[in-house]
């Protein structure tokens, strides 16, 4: 009974939130404050993953589907919508987004190719629950700043992270910490995270002094604000003023004492792996020795077309690796913490219509996840911590072999250890639904959210709805937006 009244209150807010724009005041505020409400919050975005994905990296690592841990029945599970809300502005027009229409979805192949959205504006709902224009980072469709939800556990004095197997300045990670006009502008994004940002942990590629296999190399720091920055970075001596020939720029105060608080940079994967355990600094810069991604952009050797067949980068850290640092040194805080992990380049192989490294990266990303589960019943627990899974739009439009007719065709299990069938129809993101698996306190929410039907995969979500979720949970706090000095 107690279960079905918090459920039934937070229907009544919801309701408050969308039509109202505002929390509900009065009795309605009083339930709100019984809601069960997550110590800590861990979302997971697997970029480019839709259902086939997922399937088809089951098919290869355990010769059946569903098998991982998200994809069990004590696991919230719904289909979710990526579309943006404004495609592009072209000669002074702005071309709206068609949104996602269930019955075109499901029986026009081409419907699917179109009205998709980019990285940055489905990172930006799903971290603001606001839509916005592809490219966005952090940014409206009138140029406003939009609240991130890590900006929101800030203000309950939680930590803060993100994490990705891609890019630090990337779009993902940026849209859930950063605010740029544009996806694109990676040394202004990298500086704002820096500099503007009061998030303590964050770890992603980049590092300019490596190749995409490990070695050394020469490469643009852009991505992480320049190499005049790089290299003062480099130091690792504790400094809060860098001093540029395009400026000073100054660290914030990540943990509300007051104080500028620097950071310690890590870069070999055993730096990664002995941050797992233990006593740590409380604000982290992690960046792998490895320039595009962890693995996916490593040289594959001729004739090698399947998962792992082409050495792995050993001296890099996995996703897994970075996730296990991450927790470690965010749960240092008692008030809790949010982090975000990408695995971004399950995009990226997707986008190239490559389904070995695809799998590869999604098995990366599925290793994470095992590891955040594994710490929530080692050392927190399912009644303080809630897990999202989910992804920020299909990429490849992957099905099983032959044309896409039917177009939801899934692929085919070939065995254990081999490749599925699969077909790759497109080299770009499509407007198809996505999966969406969340537990811990407050997952049971998003079954009120689920508005809209789709004949394929049943209710689904919006994927504003995550963020404004926990905007009810945590509160939606009114922040000053600050700017670089």
């Amino acid at each position: 009974m107690e279960k079905i009244r918090k459920v039934f209150s937070v229907l009544i807010i919801l309701t408050a939130v969308m039509y109202s724009h505002s929390f509900a005041t009065g009795a309605d505020e009083r339930e709100f404050q019984t809601l069960d409400k997550p110590k800590n919050i861990i979302v997971f975005i697997s970029d480019g993953m839709g259902y086939n994905h997922l399937k088809a990296t089951n098919y290869y690592q355990y010769g059946q589907s569903p098998a991982q841990i998200f994809e069990q029945p004590d696991w919230t599970h719904f289909a979710m919508a990526t579309y943006s809300s404004v495609m592009r502005v072209r000669n002074g027009d702005t071309i709206f987004s068609g949104g996602y229409n269930p019955q075109l979805a499901s029986t026009n192949p081409n419907y699917i190719k179109r009205g998709y959205t980019d990285s940055g504006a489905a990172g930006t709902a799903l971290s603001t629950g606001k839509k916005t224009y592809n490219g966005s980072i952090g940014i409206g469709i009138y140029g406003d700043t939009l609240l991130h939800m890590s900006q929101a556990a800030k203000a309950l004095g939680k930590s803060t992270g993100v994490v990705a197997s891609v890019q630090l300045s990337h779009a993902t990670p940026a849209a859930f910490i950063a605010h740029n006009e544009h996806r694109n502008n990676y040394s202004d994004i990298a500086r704002y995270i820096l500099f503007h940002s009061q998030a303590d942990v964050v770890m992603g590629a980049g590092n300019p002094d490596f190749d995409n296999d490990g070695k050394p190399a020469e490469n643009n720091a852009q991505f992480l604000g320049g190499n005049e920055i790089w290299e003062m970075l480099k130091t690792n001596d504790g400094r809060t003023v860098f001093e540029t020939t395009d400026g000073t720029f100054y660290v914030q105060d990540a943990t509300g004492d007051g104080q500028p608080d620097p950071w310690t940079l890590i870069q070999t994967r055993e730096e990664f792996q002995n941050m797992a355990t233990g006593p740590q600094p409380t604000r982290v810069l992690g960046v792998p020795q490895v320039h595009a991604t962890l693995q996916q952009s490593r040289t594959r050797i001729e004739e090698h077309n399947m998962p792992f067949e082409t050495p792995m980068n050993e001296n890099v850290a996995t996703l897994e690796e970075m996730t296990r640092a991450a927790i470690n040194v965010l749960s240092q805080n008692p008030q809790g913490f949010f982090v975000m992990v990408e695995g971004g380049a399950v995009d990226w192989a997707s986008h190239g219509n490559d389904g070995a490294r695809m799998i590869e990266e999604q098995i990366d990303f599925h290793n994470a996840i095992n590891a955040a589960v594994e710490w929530v019943e080692t050392y927190s627990s399912w009644d303080e911590t809630l897990i999202i899974v989910t992804s920020d739009h299909e990429c490849g439009y992957l099905t099983g072999p032959g044309e896409p007719d039917p177009i939801y065709q899934p692929v085919t299990n070939n065995g254990k250890g081999n490749l599925p069938g699969m077909q790759w129809h497109y080299g770009s993101h499509t407007n198809t639904l996505v999966p969406f698996f969340a537990k811990g306190p407050g997952a049971e929410y998003f079954k009120l959210m689920a508005r809209e039907h789709d004949p394929v995969y049943g209710p689904f979500i919006q994927n504003t709805d995550m963020a404004s979720l926990v905007f009810l949970l945590w509160g939606k706090p009114e922040i000053e937006v600050h700017k670089l000095k």
